[in-house]
């Protein structure tokens, strides 16, 4: 069994010994050294090269948001940061996750040997994931580098044949009319061109309370292959390997009208609409007034994959927006304050109560569940609770997904991004099965980690499967 080398840091020589005994109380892991400021870390990472790092953000002479953005721009390590919950250590803390920090975890309380080995627990837990995760990006670059070299090693053939696809691997248009990517990369304007010249009529938009109308065009999988979590991908990329591909459509989610296959052209555009919209931030629209809402779920890696999508979402968006983001009370405020510098929407932490306006986003806050709930006068607002923790979370996905099933009058997206597990499938595949409106999730490639996404993809309950710079754009033209 492979021993992970770890570099603990932090200029507390007492939390060092600590952190120290909590990690190699689990045998896959072994301190091979400290360092006490970020200078040093910085030295000691590139001599020893780590497997993985634990960084305090508070320390003197460099703290752990300048070391640990030098140390990104020597090599990728893991880091996994560790803070206290003053003001200053949250708000440096939800910058570290920005900066490319795996995870963090607070400090435990030293008076508490509780507390000591909760905290432990929960190091060793995102320690172990971020290995994981090193690990299975290794493979699948691995597996598709050798595809590629056995592509290359064969001779072209002298005549003109049709490859034959295995069916596992065979995707099939969604219609007859409409034509494959062809390798001399055409753009998506001149392929859409194509497909209205050959149309006889436009494509009616199907109505999203009836689910599965549309004749499946995608071969399903076999049963034995639907858990891999990745098959869907592996088949648009062996049959057109030239080009990564935009939205990857996966088995029983043929509901999309054909006609938005266009849409992934606006990709480019959105960041430049949502900076240049001229909507005031703060109008956030009349309470109540809209008939659309967005919902978004998310864990570990979360933080970063808010930024780039709340940046790029217009301060018009005709819709509010709930987001349930795993992290330990305290931490949400400053993560919902950061958010709300870079998106054009009014980014706040939600609280009990509050009215939902579109073009606001809500933070649920740590250690409440996030509910939505209507008032007797036709209102959507707040409800926190402290139920017991769902899927090992409170606030939980599933539980803010759950509590959008009655609301049938409202066009519901779904959004399930980077994260460990599988919080918000579960309810993401009921609310897919109800005819919601549509369901987003964020691709293997771009995932910090590829498990909540992967789940819902098991499930088959995802419509658009993409990297995280394209799910904006795809997002304001299915809620406008």
């Amino acid at each position: 069994m492979a021993v992970y080398q770890v570099l603990v840091v932090d200029d507390s020589a007492f939390m060092r010994k600590i952190v120290t005994d909590l990690i190699e109380a689990d045998s896959e892991f072994k301190v091979t050294a400290t360092a006490s400021n970020g200078r040093e870390a910085i030295q000691k990472s590139i001599e020893l090269k780590p497997d993985i790092i634990t960084m305090d953000v508070e320390m003197p002479e460099m703290n752990g948001l300048d070391a640990l953005k030098s140390i990104m721009k020597e090599s990728f390590v893991p880091v996994i940061m560790l803070s206290g919950i003053n003001e200053q250590g949250m708000k440096e803390t939800i910058m570290a996750l920005e900066a490319g920090a795996f995870d963090f975890i607070r400090k435990p309380s030293i008076v508490h040997d509780q507390d000591i080995a909760q905290v432990g627990k929960a190091l060793v837990e995102r320690m172990r994931a971020a290995m994981n995760e090193i690990k299975r990006k290794a493979d699948r670059d691995l597996s598709m580098k050798n595809r590629d070299m056995l592509r290359g090693t064969v001779a072209p053939p002298t005549q003109p044949v049709q490859k034959e696809i295995p069916a596992r691997d065979r995707v099939e248009p969604v219609k007859k009319t409409i034509e494959p990517a062809q390798t001399d990369q055409r753009s998506i304007r001149e392929r859409t061109e194509v497909f209205q010249a050959k149309s006889k009529k436009p494509i009616a938009p199907l109505s999203p309370s009836k689910p599965g109308r549309v004749e499946n065009k995608t071969e399903p999988l076999p049963k034995s292959e639907r858990n891999s979590g990745t098959n869907a991908e592996k088949a648009v990329r062996s049959a057109n390997p030239v080009q990564t591909p935009k939205e990857i459509r996966l088995p029983n989610a043929a509901r999309v009208a054909a006609d938005q296959i266009a849409a992934t052209s606006a990709s480019a555009k959105t960041k430049d609409l949502a900076k240049s919209n001229p909507v005031p931030k703060a109008a956030g629209g009349p309470e109540g007034s809209f008939n659309k809402l967005v919902a978004i779920g998310c864990s570990t890696g979360g933080p970063r994959a808010l930024k780039t999508l709340l940046e790029q979402l217009p301060a018009d968006l005709p819709a509010p927006v709930i987001i349930v983001q795993h992290m330990p009370p305290n931490f949400t405020r400053s993560l919902a304050q950061r958010l709300n510098t870079f998106s054009p929407l009014h980014v706040v932490e939600a609280e009990e109560g509050m009215v939902l306006k579109k073009g606001t986003a809500y933070i649920a806050p740590g250690g409440f569940h996030v509910k939505v709930n209507k008032t007797a006068d036709g209102k959507f607002i707040v409800k926190l609770t402290e139920d017991q923790p769902v899927n090992g979370h409170r606030p939980s996905v599933d539980t803010m997904f759950e509590s959008l099933l009655p609301f049938t009058s409202l066009q519901r997206h779904l959004v399930l991004l980077t994260g460990m597990g599988s919080d918000g499938a579960r309810m993401m595949k009921r609310l897919y099965e109800a005819g919601v409106t549509s369901t987003f999730a964020e691709n293997e490639e771009t995932c910090v980690v590829y498990g909540m996404p992967r789940s819902a993809v098991e499930l088959q309950c995802v419509r658009h499967l993409l990297p995280l710079q394209e799910i904006a754009s795809k997002l304001v033209q299915a809620v406008k």
